[in-house]
């Protein structure tokens, strides 16, 4: 018999109006909403339903972002549907720590509104991330090994699709000799830092701090974290992977393969876009991939 998995997706999702059907229509997804705002003193709702500039900045982006997901998250719950293992990517590994009930939701929204502001500040201007398209992960490995300044692999997301971090000039210097290697395209990324950068470790000491004081619980289901691609079944790990992810690669690609490997036959997207989605289409077209971003979508879900 196949497996279920809960897949949560990144930054870079968002939109205005994200998740406003399931706060009018569920209980359950307001009552989400109210604790995230809560917990980051800010009115998560009106961030996330209303035009406004911050919902692009990181330090909202993240916290509008896991609020969906997990109000998305405990209808499908309330609905009846459980997964067999979870994974998130970037901020989604919080949405995958939800599902996996891993912390209570005060001391999850409290830390990923904390990532959000220290991943900000830890390098607020000159840093740049991109695209690279069509060229293997050792390949591009070698070329940022061999470019002078820092730049590295930020998202192992799929076969053919790499994304590159760290300070612009190393960025753009490695995307010339990236496309003269065979890169078939480097599409500059409009980030506000170089995201999953050595840059950041700054950030990851500052997370490791507030994280000292959470209570961590085993997970209840197994969820893969980004930084080992591996599953964590040790909750005195959890806090130490969570510091390392801000400034390490996320190793979706292996996390998917990873959940291929052990059947896992059917994948839901919980939160925004259908980013996650196109990644697993193009590794396996036997595989049964939806979509939670709308009301409209919990009838497929169900079934």
């Amino acid at each position: 018999m196949g497996k279920t998995a809960f897949i949560f997706p990144g930054q870079g999702a968002q939109y205005c109006g994200m998740g406003k059907d399931f706060f009018q229509a569920f209980p359950t997804a307001r009552s989400v909403y109210a604790a995230a705002g809560e917990a980051a003193g800010l009115d998560v709702g009106e961030l996330c339903f209303t035009e406004n500039e911050s919902l692009d900045v990181t330090e909202y982006t993240q916290i509008a972002m896991l609020a969906t997901e997990v109000a998305i998250l405990k209808v499908l719950e309330e609905k009846g549907l459980r997964a067999d293992c979870a994974a998130g990517l970037s901020l989604g590994e919080y949405g995958a720590l939800a599902a996996a009930g891993v912390m209570e939701l005060d001391p999850l929204f409290r830390l990923i509104r904390c990532r959000g502001i220290f991943m900000q500040e830890a390098y607020p201007v000159g840093g740049a991330m991109a695209a690279v398209l069509g060229l293997d992960a050792d390949s591009i490995r070698q070329v940022c090994a061999g470019t002078a300044g820092v730049v590295s692999i930020a998202n192992d997301n799929c076969p053919g699709q790499i994304v590159i971090t760290g300070e612009a000039p190393a960025v753009e210097a490695a995307c010339e000799t990236l496309k003269a290697a065979g890169a078939k395209r480097c599409v500059p990324l409009n980030v506000s830092g170089p995201f999953h950068s050595p840059l950041l470790a700054e950030a990851g000491k500052k997370l490791a701090a507030e994280l000292e004081g959470v209570s961590v619980q085993a997970p209840r289901i197994p969820y893969i974290c980004n930084v080992e691609a591996d599953y964590v079944t040790d909750s005195a790990r959890i806090k130490e992977l969570l510091a390392r992810q801000v400034s390490s690669t996320v190793r979706w690609r292996e996390t998917m393969e990873r959940m291929l490997a052990d059947g896992v036959d059917t994948f839901v997207e919980i939160g925004p876009g259908r980013t996650l989605a196109g990644f697993l289409r193009k590794m396996s077209r036997d595989v049964k991939v939806l979509n939670v971003a709308k009301v409209e979508d919990l009838d497929a879900a169900l079934a």
